[in-house]
């Protein structure tokens, strides 16, 4: 399953219209389109209801949206796990026979 489609699908439920979602992550009203049309595909299952004002969530969407949300979030969490910096620093003081060991220690 691809995760940006998931995340499209998840920001056009959020903002009820495609528009919106593609401003947001940055691609355009097409390609959220052909995303959530990719993940309807693959779900055999229809998501949105097309309107005039935008979308809405059919049931089958508004099952599937908190599965989504966690989804997406996992997703950022594993990202930002790998991520330069993200990771807590580690010093090990092996001696105490220089000042800034002793600190190190102590701290």
């Amino acid at each position: 399953m691809d995760t940006e489609a998931v995340r499209s699908f998840v920001r056009a439920a959020e903002f009820g219209q495609l528009q919106h979602a593609a401003d947001e992550l940055g691609v355009t009203q097409q390609g959220i389109s052909k995303r959530v049309a990719a993940l309807e595909r693959e779900l055999a299952v229809r998501l949105f209801a097309r309107t005039a004002r935008g979308v809405e969530l059919t049931l089958d969407g508004q099952a599937f949206l908190p599965h989504a949300r966690s989804i997406v979030a996992a997703v950022d969490r594993a990202v930002t796990a790998v991520r330069p910096g993200s990771r807590a620093l580690r010093i090990d003081v092996l001696g105490l026979r220089s000042a800034q060991a002793v600190v190190l220690h102590d701290y």
